[in-house]
């Protein structure tokens, strides 16, 4: 077990929509983002999702509404929900998904990422 500085870890990438692992506890891991622009339309057909805002103001659509999170706000899309994350400006973000979650869910797209990295 260690501590896990949030800033440090997000100090080591500059990559957006590519999460990095941080930590992982009952089959769940722990992700640190940057996202910025629009991500592609998706759902997860068996895997609920955290989004915590970190910095800047992360808009997420759903097929019947929108919602705005602010730094220190989250939001769990449930499994089975379409949702499009979009960043107007650099966001950054800590998820908790199951670990076997694909980064784009059934959708095959050139945002996807088929393996991520331990940080």
């Amino acid at each position: 077990m260690q501590i896990v500085n949030l800033e440090q870890k997000l100090n080591l990438f500059t990559e957006t929509w590519t999460p990095k692992i941080i930590g992982e506890l009952n089959g769940q891991h722990v992700k640190l983002a940057k996202l910025q622009g629009e991500f592609v339309w998706h759902s997860h057909q068996n895997e609920d999702e955290l989004f915590y805002v970190l910095k800047g103001t992360l808009i997420i659509k759903l097929k019947d509404k929108t919602v705005t999170l602010k730094p220190g706000e989250m939001y769990i899309i449930p499994k089975g929900i379409e949702h499009k994350p979009i960043a107007h400006e650099e966001v950054h973000v800590l998820l908790f998904e199951p670990a076997a979650i694909k980064h784009t869910g059934d959708v095959t797209h050139e945002l996807t990422k088929e393996k991520l990295d331990w940080i």
